[in-house]
């Protein structure tokens, strides 16, 4: 069975955007202390970063099972996995979106990939989650599929 591991972390802009809480920081403080104003820069961001590291979800396809962040399905569940990427992936993001549907997504990965999922007890009809490599994902949830199925 075919084996896929991502973690979906987040991109450079995501910590040079978070290190706004620097400047906001010291000059909030700057009239107590400068000295204060630093140290709480620095501890704020470094929590901001340790945040952003320790909420960046696992995608992952590993006996018989896709594992999305918190969400676990057998891949025998789901229907035939699809990639979209650019103005197609942030169609499937947004306005063909259904409300049912189940999502992982993250704002700096735009590619995502569509698992439909075939048990027709699940409310969720399909998965939309983010990957940095949406072709490799879909094969692994297709290949697992087929040998689960099978």
């Amino acid at each position: 069975m075919p084996d896929y591991r991502e973690k979906l972390w987040p991109n450079a802009w995501a910590f040079i955007v978070t290190a706004l809480v620097i400047p906001a920081s010291i000059l909030v403080l700057v009239p107590i202390s400068l000295f204060a104003g630093i140290v709480t820069a620095a501890v704020l961001y470094g929590g901001c970063v340790v945040l952003l590291v320790l909420a960046s979800p696992v995608v992952r396809v590993q006996n018989g099972e896709l594992v999305a962040g918190p969400a676990t399905i057998s891949t025998a569940l789901l229907g035939e996995a699809i990639v979209f990427e650019a103005a197609e992936a942030t169609q499937e993001r947004g306005p063909r979106l259904d409300a049912r549907a189940w999502l992982l997504i993250r704002g700096w990965i735009a590619p995502v990939v569509r698992v439909p999922i075939v048990d027709a007890t699940d409310p969720a009809p399909y998965w939309v989650i983010s990957s940095r490599h949406p072709t490799e994902l879909a094969a692994a949830i297709n290949e697992s599929r087929t040998a689960n199925v099978g």
